[in-house]
């Protein structure tokens, strides 16, 4: 019988000078993806990937290209060293879930690719017109950590896992809300070196020109279940998937809960996590510790991920 499989992509904050360098030369696979990301976007975001500078990279309107690409070229390769590779049900932390979309064909390359693109473009926009952060709140459950955005008038931005709640917004009620913490619970905090307020209202001015953009694209039914990210449910339908994916960008990533809407619903005993890095890893094995998980997202992890899949399936 085989083994469910649960596909996951990375966010915003896993990119890495690099990444896909390695891949690009030794798949022609991976290659063409670049070369066709490169083309549809008009500049070189594959050359920013590969060889930086980082400052670069970082930018909200390259990192969430990059991201996307990255993931979709993983996918292509973990394909080819793996022919049987399947799964059940896919996901993603915030713009992975476009990658999730893509990878289960929501959506075109193309169309996904320019989703992602305008998106990033209008968030990289409402960073500049606002002055917003982000903070990272530890060991902290989510009655308290809401009641502590409440207090600090900020919004509730990413349940990452348990003991790990993200606040968003004014940079000046950031401050307010990190002294506050303690007196909610909170074994300490990390204000996050981000563009801005990701997943708060500040980012409303994106959400329209998203949810502009999006209903302009063709949309299909998924290929298997596509978790989303503000409700934790898989959708399914094109207009709820419209939504969903706009909604994102002002409201709360609900990760913990879709990670275990895939295990408990769709039954998934492996997640493959494609992208730079193991943050998703990391926020599994806090949400169930021991639960198998591979990463993937250079050449060497690709081939390893393939051998074990392919014991499985």
């Amino acid at each position: 019988m085989k083994t469910k499989i649960g596909l996951l992509f990375a966010g915003q904050g896993a990119q890495t000078v690099g990444m896909g360098k390695d891949i690009a030369e030794s798949w022609t696979e991976a290659a063409e993806i670049f070369q066709r990301a490169d083309l549809i976007l008009g500049h070189k975001l594959s050359q920013v990937m590969f060889d930086g500078p980082v400052e670069e990279l970082t930018k909200t309107s390259n990192a969430q290209p990059a991201l996307y690409v990255h993931g979709l070229a993983c996918l292509e390769v973990l394909k080819k060293l793996a022919p049987n590779f399947d799964f059940v049900v896919s996901a993603g932390l915030s713009l992975g879930e476009f990658t999730a979309h893509a990878a289960a064909g929501t959506f075109t390359f193309e169309d996904g690719l320019r989703l992602v693109d305008e998106r990033a473009r209008a968030m990289q926009d409402a960073c500049e017109q606002t002055q917003g952060g982000m903070l990272a709140v530890i060991g902290i459950e989510e009655a308290q950590a809401r009641e502590l955005a409440a207090a600090a008038d900020l919004d509730v931005a990413n349940i990452n896992c348990p003991g790990q709640i993200v606040l968003s917004g004014e940079s000046s009620k950031i401050s307010i809300a990190a002294g506050m913490a303690k007196d909610y619970g909170a074994r300490k905090t990390v204000e996050l070196t981000v563009a801005g307020a990701f997943h708060s209202r500040l980012m409303e001015p994106a959400y329209q020109r998203l949810k502009s953009a999006l209903s302009k694209t063709i949309i299909n039914a998924p290929r298997v279940p596509v978790v989303c990210n503000v409700d934790a449910i898989a959708v399914k339908e094109p207009e709820e998937i419209r939504r969903s994916l706009a909604e994102q960008v002002t409201g709360s990533v609900r990760w913990a809960e879709s990670i275990e809407l895939m295990m408990e619903k769709f039954g998934c005993e492996l997640f493959v996590e494609l992208g730079p890095g193991g943050v998703l890893a990391g926020f599994i094995n806090r949400i169930r510790k021991g639960f198998p998980v591979l990463t993937a997202g250079n050449a060497a992890t690709l081939a390893d991920a393939a051998t074990e899949i392919a014991k499985l399936q």
